[in-house]
């Protein structure tokens, strides 16, 4: 957890950042990832290194399911991430219903991730979740770089990455190449994933600057889907029998181009425009039927980034405005896969055919104002969301022609800091925030927009400290936050794979995040870099009745009591490194009436390596690593509030990893 750093008082210095033009309120705290953080841990995806961040939780049922929660947010989610806003290179990535897919981003691909938790962000949404911002690998000034990697591990993982990275004085370019297989440790999950991205940019001259994003997608996820507590215990290896007889999967193609450019008034005033544009085509064979869909988004994000004379106070500002709109085709078929002599799923015939339309319109601000060791910032964001909907299965049904506006929501951000000197420094927010229900949310069981659900809102109240010691070597940081979420969004379940949405009641978000960090050489030749961040979460009901039912009172579900996150790194100047990591997830209600617990688990890695200079300008590192080193039996993911059809009993669990291997070498020429 850090802090963003007043670094000085010019605008380049306070907004821009090595061309990447991320910023952050010099008030607001929030937790970066960097490249060093993210390589200790397997290539395989992102979902573990987010684990380290206090507050920051994710469900990760197998490759292609993951969800990802934040201060509790998203925690009731079925499937999927939803309820914050994730940024690819300044791009939106998060679809017209707010949902994001963030596995699908290779790790040696990224150079940092911020993610900022609660809706204090006004420049990047107000969502009540937060934001989500990734940054791609660039190679330093004047350097180029060919890599190589390649890695080989336990379940038929086998990885290959190839990146080219070039950076002179006004041009850059980021060319890479990722293709990566697993057969899985469970029936019926299999992954394949092939990646090509390009990153360039172009200094035209001394005021303006273009770049391009363009990244192709493809991949395969078989579904294993969830699970019972008597095959948690007896047989984690099996699929769900519906899944693995249907043999269900999800086949995915997306594309993402992003053309940005930016241009400088003046060395007070500059702004940055980016337009953009995705393609999604997904066919997903599921037990219940098949789920054919594609999905056109485009949008466009601008904003002034500047400082105007208030003397005596030094200030930054940013304004602009977002807008995305995406047109969804979705149609379901019968699955006859009992009917196909084991074979798996087979096409029948057609159930529904629909389109939606999906628009989002953010106007954002955020003014610093910098005042001897005060800082204050003010922010405003604005949503204006709408959704359209056509049935052309149901002819002249009143879903037809169905559509949704919601009323705008304003979303105002004040947050404060006081340096006490260089080494502590504290921190408050006082923000509102917003989740617009998905057009699937807003759907009765006939198909009919409900015009009475309404978007979830809350404040959120946060105080939080950072302190160096031992001459900064010793960094800790202290959050205390409170969260009031009104009109609840559920997600009421009324078949196998329908759910409906109502806003019921409220909940209260209570927590505590601690993170410490120390860096120091030890015996004078080791590197020694231990940390640990804790997370303790008093998240509950506060007014919930469901199907003539009172939970007010209860925990919320699908958030663990308690989250600890820890471990270290020790190299020396040979190149020899070893790293563990260890994460404690504790209890967790998985159920509305808290009979149901995920029982806690503790998960230990390791991972050592070699790395060193072969011979000019080529380097070479040798990796091994061993996850879930003790071997633990849990449920990485849950699904909260399982029903069980028939007399099955209900699948909450999806089995995490057993003890696993990989290792692997790259090598690397710099010229």
């Amino acid at each position: 957890m850090l802090f963003a750093q007043i670094q000085g008082d010019t605008l380049s210095e306070v907004v821009l950042e090595s061309q990447r033009n991320r910023r952050v309120t010099p008030t607001v705290l929030y937790s970066n990832l960097d490249t060093a953080r993210i390589a200790q841990y397997s290539p395989m995806g992102i979902t573990q290194v987010l684990n380290e961040i206090p507050g920051v939780h994710v469900f990760s049922g197998g490759m292609g399911t993951n969800r990802l929660t934040v201060r509790g947010i998203g925690a009731r989610t079925p499937y999927g991430t939803s309820k914050i806003q994730a940024y690819f290179n300044g791009i939106p990535i998060t679809s017209g219903i707010g949902e994001t897919t963030f596995n699908i981003y290779d790790p040696e691909i990224i150079q940092n991730i911020d993610v900022i938790s609660g809706p204090k962000a006004s420049l990047y949404g107000a969502n009540l979740g937060g934001a989500m911002l990734l940054y791609t690998k660039r190679a330093k000034p004047n350097t180029t770089v060919l890599k190589e990697s390649f890695n080989v591990g336990s379940f038929g993982l086998l990885k290959n990455s190839l990146s080219f990275n070039h950076r002179g004085e006004d041009f850059y370019i980021n060319l890479f190449h990722d293709y990566l297989k697993t057969d899985g440790f469970r029936d019926n999950s299999e992954y394949n994933r092939d990646m090509v991205m390009l990153d360039a940019g172009l200094v035209l001259n001394s005021n303006n600057e273009l770049q391009l994003l363009f990244q192709q997608l493809n991949y395969t996820a078989h579904i294993a889907s969830s699970i019972s507590w008597s095959d948690l215990e007896n047989h984690p290896g099996v699929a769900a029998s519906n899944w693995g007889e249907a043999k269900g999967y999800e086949d995915n193609k997306i594309t993402t181009v992003g053309l940005s450019y930016i241009h400088s008034f003046s060395s007070e005033l500059k702004n940055k425009t980016s337009v953009f544009y995705s393609y999604l085509d997904h066919y997903e064979p599921r037990p219940f039927n098949i789920l054919d869909e594609f999905s056109n988004s485009y949008g466009f994000r601008t904003s002034f980034l500047g400082s105007f004379e208030l003397l005596p106070l030094k200030n930054n500002f940013e304004v602009g405005v977002e807008w995305y709109n995406d047109t969804y085709h979705w149609s379901t078929l019968e699955n006859l896969y009992e009917q196909n002599n084991g074979n798996g799923s087979l096409e029948g015939d057609l159930l529904s055919d629909n389109k939606e339309y999906r628009n989002r319109l953010n106007a954002f601000m955020s003014w610093d104002v910098f005042l001897n060791q005060w800082t204050f910032t003010a922010g405003l964001h604005l949503n204006s969301s709408s959704y359209s909907f056509r049935d052309y299965f149901n002819q002249g049904q009143a879903s037809k022609n169905a559509k949704r506006d919601f009323d705008a929501v304003w979303a105002p951000s004040l947050s404060i800091g006081y340096k006490v000197n260089s080494n502590w420094r504290l921190s408050g927010n006082l923000s509102y925030g917003y989740n617009i229900p998905n057009l699937e949310e807003t759907l009765t069981p006939e198909g009919v927009i409900n015009p009475e659900i309404g978007p979830e809102t809350g404040w959120n109240y946060e105080i939080g400290t950072f302190h160096s010691f031992l001459d900064r070597k010793l960094d800790m940081s202290l959050v205390l936050y409170y969260m009031d979420v009104e009109n609840l969004l559920v997600s009421d379940r009324v078949g196998e794979d329908q759910y409906i949405g109502r806003n019921a009641g409220k909940v209260s978000h209570k927590g505590i995040e601690f993170q410490a960090n120390y860096n120091d050489q030890i015996f004078q030749r080791l590197h020694f870099m231990p940390y640990v961040n804790i997370t303790l979460n008093d998240h509950a009901f506060e007014e919930f009745i469901s199907e003539d039912t009172d939970y007010s009172g209860n925990k919320l579900t699908g958030v663990p009591k308690n989250i600890v996150a820890g471990g270290f790194t020790v190299s020396d100047p040979t190149g020899l490194f070893l790293t563990t990591t260890l994460k404690h997830v504790g209890k967790t209600p998985m159920d509305d009436a808290n009979t149901q617990y995920n029982q806690s688990y503790t998960v230990v890695n390791v991972k050592t390596g070699y790395k060193r200079e072969l011979i000019d300008d080529l380097h070479m590192k040798m990796t091994f690593g061993i996850d879930n080193l003790l071997d633990e039996k849990y449920a990485s993911s849950i699904l909260v509030n399982a029903v069980g059809f028939g007399n099955t009993q209900p699948r909450y669990y999806y089995p995490g990893l057993p003890v696993n291997y990989y290792g692997g070498l790259a090598i690397e020429y710099r010229f």
